[in-house]
């Protein structure tokens, strides 16, 4: 990597902090010390890359698959990270469904999947509102641990810069852990049945999932006694990846690759823009179609074709396989009317998009003991409204996009669990969105395989 005029903040190709500052972004902090903000990131800008261009760009290539129908794209893990979740048992659990679920798609569904995590980098979240109200005290929002604390005070809620640093710190250690786990045999293949011994025995899906591992555990025997004994059985490829959302830290990892000289944000392998700071004029797009990595936009219900195009237009002008994946979040009572105009819109503009999809931030609602929540059958009802409009049209379901945890948490009501509201209160543990538990996370591998292989027919 070449590291030449980055502490002076220029970045060729790139625009600079100041031209994006003036385009006005959306949704950054309202840093209270500007001088302690500019220390933190001339900081960053000085330190090593999280992620090497050579790794995103074979992600590029991966999710170029994904676009040509060859592959599938599963993403997956916490809404926000929190900078005390970064500990060996939350990294291994994550890790854990990710790999469970990846399996049983790859396995039922005859399909590659490119494995990507939504970790390491997921420290801030856009939100509806700059404050938040409690028993008559309004405070500022909690915008992540990027920005600034959970606990409803003064003090914690004030932006500190200082957590930018923080964010590098915990992301690295985070990234190390997980290339351990990923090369250092527990991604094995022939560890499938370890990866369930938890929770198989109590567990419906649980079950499910060991009369699969069993089946690959005879297939493995049998291309052993052949011969076989390839090396991709026991390791895999994970990418991280996360909302590019606060500037100031995304800007200051950006680095000039010295193979190509093409600018590259080594904050994470693949980035994407939220749904409320993808305007075609803002900050967040301009400076993502400056990078090199590849890029993730979120599509909700309002999206048009006219705009889609212009999108693709500013993203991917050369049109470049896996340079740029649609994450769609529309609800699941939208997303049959609402998804295949813009198919078809994609289709005839000729680019080559991946397509996946988020069945969670589109159906978000309260429940009346104060808790918000998603309800299984509607994140199901998504999916399969997905697999349907690409069907209707023609086109590959691409991926799947979701809020997930390793753990037997309550926060999303159904499932094989059946849980109900009352059950939200048992094991409540999202810093903000709720995600599917482990259970949860299985069983909807389950479903969307079955899907692949009608999508394959």
């Amino acid at each position: 990597m070449q590291f030449a005029t980055l502490n002076e903040g220029v970045v060729p190709g790139v625009p600079s902090l100041d031209e994006l500052r003036g385009l006005k972004p959306l949704q950054q902090p309202e840093w209270p010390d500007q001088g302690a903000l500019e220390q933190v990131i001339g900081q960053l800008r000085t330190l090593p890359p999280l992620v090497f261009a050579g790794e995103c760009d074979d992600l590029t290539d991966k999710v170029g698959a994904v676009a040509r129908g060859e592959a599938f794209l599963l993403q997956g893990g916490d809404c926000a990270e929190t900078f005390d979740g970064v500990t060996a048992e939350n990294i291994r659990a994550k890790l854990r469904v990710l790999l469970q679920m990846s399996v049983v798609l790859q396995y039922a569904a005859s399909v590659p999947v490119v494995k990507v995590g939504r970790i390491a980098g997921q420290y801030a979240k856009p939100r509806s509102s700059g404050e938040e109200t409690r028993d008559g005290v309004t405070l500022p929002t909690y915008r992540g641990d990027a920005v600034n604390g959970l606990e409803f005070t003064s003090e914690a809620r004030i932006p500190d810069p200082q957590r930018l640093r923080g964010v590098y710190n915990a992301a690295a250690a985070t990234l190390n852990l997980t290339r351990a786990f990923t090369t250092g045999g527990y991604a094995d293949l022939h560890q499938v049945h370890a990866w369930n011994t938890d929770f198989v025995r109590s567990s419906p899906v649980g079950q499910k999932y060991e009369r699969l591992a069993s089946e690959i555990e005879r297939a493995l025997a049998f291309m052993r006694a052949c011969g076989a004994t390839a090396d991709e059985f026991r390791t895999v490829d994970f990418y991280a990846s996360h909302e590019a959302l606060i500037l100031e830290y995304e800007h200051a990892l950006t680095r000039i690759d010295s193979r190509t000289e093409q600018p590259y944000d080594v904050s994470g392998h693949l980035l994407w823009i939220g749904e409320r700071t993808r305007q075609l004029d803002g900050a967040h797009v301009e400076f993502l179609a400056s990078l090199s990595n590849p890029l993730g936009v979120k599509i909700g219900p309002t999206t048009t074709p006219d705009y889609i195009r212009a999108l693709i237009d500013k993203l991917n002008p050369k049109g470049i396989e896996g340079r740029l994946t649609f994450i769609t979040r529309m609800g699941a009572g939208k997303i049959r009317d609402g998804l295949p105009p813009l198919l078809e819109a994609v289709r005839d503009h000729g680019s080559p998009i991946a397509w996946v999809c988020d069945p969670m931030h589109g159906n978000t609602f309260e429940t009346p003991n104060g808790y918000k929540t998603r309800n299984f059958d509607d994140v199901v009802n998504e999916v399969q409204g997905f697999f349907d409009a690409h069907e209707q049209v023609g086109t590959w379901p691409g991926g799947l996009h979701v809020e997930l945890t390793g753990d037997d948490v309550t926060e999303c009501l159904g499932g094989g669990e059946e849980l109900v509201a009352e059950d939200l209160v048992n094991r409540y543990e999202t810093a903000c969105d709720p995600r599917l538990n482990r259970h949860q996370s299985l069983e909807l591998a389950f479903l969307v395989a079955e899907r692949l292989r009608g999508a394959q027919a």
